[in-house]
């Protein structure tokens, strides 16, 4: 029998619950009143950011660690990643094109990730699929696939609402 199964065997309470001994160390989250009190990671809000580059940037958009990828939608199934280079290459140098196939049937999902350079190109990218710029007669739909939040947002994260829920009977 371990130390602590031997202390509590005799004792009235020896079904009682063990949370409160200061011996049993608890790991994860949500143990004790407070859980931690050094803030880290997700309770303090502090991630690694990555600042818009210079006084240009829109109030939305992000900038990847490589460039400003632009997420171009509603792309016809039939078309190939040249299709899709040669529409884009007038409103700056693309960097790098991902034109994801189907597994099963080998046609386009539908979508287009475009990386550019500077944020001038991606934004006159997305403007251009905004007013009506189409590939295989299909209307293009564009916008940056990454965003910053909501300047809104609190601080730490988002906070759960408690809900009214009706308790579980005591078990005695």
């Amino acid at each position: 029998m371990s130390e602590r199964a031997e202390r509590y065997a005799g004792e009235a309470g020896a079904d009682m619950d063990l949370d409160d001994d200061p011996s049993v160390r608890r790991r994860g989250r949500g143990f004790g009143p407070g859980a931690s009190d050094d803030l880290d990671g997700v309770k303090s809000g502090a991630f690694e950011r990555l600042d818009a580059v210079g006084g240009d940037a829109d109030e939305h958009a992000a900038r990847s660690v490589e460039g400003w990828i632009v997420v171009v939608t509603n792309v016809h199934e039939e078309a190939t990643e040249d299709d899709v280079l040669d529409l884009f290459l007038e409103y700056g140098k693309v960097k790098d094109l991902h034109l994801n196939l189907d597994r099963r049937t080998g046609y386009v999902k539908g979508y287009a990730l475009l990386q550019y350079e500077k944020q001038e190109e991606a934004r006159q990218a997305i403007d251009a699929c905004k007013n009506g710029l189409t590939l295989l007669e299909q209307p293009l739909d564009a916008d940056y696939a990454f965003v910053q939040p909501p300047r809104s947002a609190p601080a730490h994260g988002r906070r759960r609402v408690e809900r009214a829920r009706s308790r579980s009977p005591m078990r005695s």
